[in-house]
């Protein structure tokens, strides 16, 4: 058999009083049938469309409680076999047209829905002012796949509890007692004979949309909820099953109030308001009285005596896994800690070398220019600073700091005769403050190689350490050219220092290093923050 699968895209809404119309898209999926379009009177305002519910697939429910008049009409694409269908309409349950096929000599052309064209028929139109119209639509090709739409002009009845029984065991089994047309707040006592609850519901044409849940009245929260009905084995004044919920008495944990609600469930596409919402609700408190268990004191002894023995005995055993997870976790601390030290030093060892083979190319070059004496003032002060960057302290002071920034500096003043500042406040004490070695030097070669080194006595740096509260703040401001900082450069010094700096913050976890770079075409600011170092 051909498979045909075809879309309920929209119900239009649109309203005539005095000829007048009004419009609301929306869409939904059918298994049969075509597109519908529904015109209601325009005055209405509260129009609640296309709402579906778990419990009764193929359903779509539409609540206009302030309209008179119905109209319908159904689009079918073009590409759909319009003769294999078939529609039937009823009103008040009461069939008005039965198993009709699709006139296709009245379809007309139209287009909707993401420009797809369709042919249209109108169904009619209907009054529907405290009635319910409900259209069928399905294929003879799936005749058990049936689309409904349900049109409600009626007011949503609120529910009422016919009854409240509780089931509990006998000697020959199990019985059941019933509190009929319960009052707003019931009294339910519960022995521990009693097993399950069931609540019985006054029988309406839309049951499926009534959702329940139970809240305990002390916690406000929801200890049960379920959206379907069942039938049978209660039976009303006109001999038909009245839908009821069964659940287990195990829900209620204590004595105390708990309040049954009753509702619709929320609207899926135009959602009503709490407060309207609060007209079609019912609610039913019920006062539970739990039988409590009595025990002897031998029993009570011995309970108490096991419940000790067993807490002991979870304690110690909760003791001993802490104790080794600490032990584990500490290890791996440890371990991590000494993987990043090593790590660190490759870094400084992949540094180091790198400083050296730059400044050499400066004594270099300044050899080529024949600058004899400032190769040996450059030679003098290199000499020094090689010391100093030899060293494998991993801490120094940042009076060192600034000694091997000096050194430096002035050594590229001699071939580049930029100017420069380093900065410190008269109350930070740089003789006892320390910090890694070699922090900063790499980030100020950088400036001077790719920042000042072509701008000659206008280029100018500037190295500001600073204090923030707990916060150490060292900043290297320069005037040159600028980069995109945004980007990944291949230049080994950068890349080592930045990879060198996420190694500290695994070491230093608690006072991590934040490295911050701004630059544009006026120059570049690199700052390093050790948070909470001082």
């Amino acid at each position: 058999m051909k498979k045909i699968i075809f879309i309920l895209l929209n119900l239009i809404i649109s309203v005539s009083a005095a000829n007048a119309q009004k419009g609301i898209d929306f869409s939904y999926n059918y298994a049969a049938g075509g597109k519908l379009l529904m015109c209601v009177d325009s005055l209405a305002k509260n129009v609640y469309y296309a709402n579906v519910f778990p419990n009764q697939p193929n359903t779509y429910f539409s609540y206009l409680p302030e309209v008179n008049n119905l109209g319908i009409q159904i689009y079918f694409r073009k590409n759909i076999n319009i003769e294999h269908y078939r529609y039937t309409i009823l009103a008040d349950n009461k069939p008005i047209v039965v198993n009709k096929s699709i006139n296709k000599a009245q379809l007309k052309d139209a287009q909707a829905g993401d420009e797809e064209v369709f042919s249209s028929t109108k169904l009619g139109t209907f009054s529907i002012k405290d009635k319910i119209i409900t259209i069928l639509v399905y294929s003879i090709e799936t005749p058990l796949i049936i689309d409904k739409s349900v049109f409600y002009g009626k007011l949503i009845p609120k529910a009422k509890i016919k009854a409240i029984g509780k089931r509990f065991t006998t000697e020959k089994g199990v019985d059941y007692s019933y509190i009929t047309d319960p009052k707003e707040k019931t009294n339910l006592h519960l022995t521990n004979k009693d097993d399950e609850l069931t609540i019985v519901k006054d029988r309406t044409e839309i049951d499926y949309i009534y959702y329940t849940s139970i809240k305990d009245k002390q916690t406000n929260k929801i200890i049960f909820e379920s959206t379907a009905w069942q039938y049978g084995g209660h039976i009303d004044d006109t001999h038909q099953f009245s839908p009821y919920l069964k659940f287990d008495k195990s829900i209620f944990k204590k004595s105390g109030d708990y309040e049954i609600i009753i509702k619709p469930s929320s609207f899926s596409r135009y959602k009503m308001l709490p407060k309207e919402m609060e007209k079609y609700t019912t609610r039913y408190t019920l006062s539970i009285t739990l039988e409590e268990e009595s025990y002897t004191k031998k029993e009570i002894y011995s309970y108490g005596l096991m419940a000790t023995f067993i807490i002991g005995l979870n304690f110690l055993l909760i003791f001993q896994a802490v104790k080794k997870r600490n032990k584990k976790k500490l290890a791996e601390t440890t371990q991590q800690k000494n993987i990043a030290k090593l790590q660190l030093n490759s870094v400084r060892s992949q540094l180091n070398p790198h400083f050296l083979f730059n400044a050499l190319a400066g004594i270099q070059n300044l050899m080529n220019k024949n600058e004899i004496d400032n190769a040996n003032r450059y030679l003098s002060k290199f000499a020094r600073l090689t010391r100093n960057v030899l060293d494998s302290k991993e801490l120094i002071s940042l009076t060192e700091e600034k000694t091997l920034l000096d050194d430096y500096l002035q050594m590229e003043q001699l071939r580049f005769g930029f100017q420069y500042k380093i900065n410190a406040p008269a109350d930070l004490d740089t003789e006892n403050i320390e910090i890694p070695s070699m922090l900063l030097q790499p980030f100020v070669e950088n400036a001077v190689k790719h920042g000042i080194a072509e701008k000659g006595a206008d280029g100018n740096i500037e190295i500001d350490f600073k204090k923030q509260s707990a916060d150490l703040i060292l900043s290297i401001k320069d005037n040159g050219k600028g980069f995109d900082a945004t980007k990944d450069y291949s230049g080994l010094g950068l890349s080592l220092s930045k990879n060198r700096i996420s190694l500290l913050n695994t070491i230093y976890k608690e006072t991590p290093f934040v490295l911050n770079i701004q630059s544009d075409t006026n120059g570049t600011v690199v700052t390093i923050t050790l948070t909470q170092w001082l």
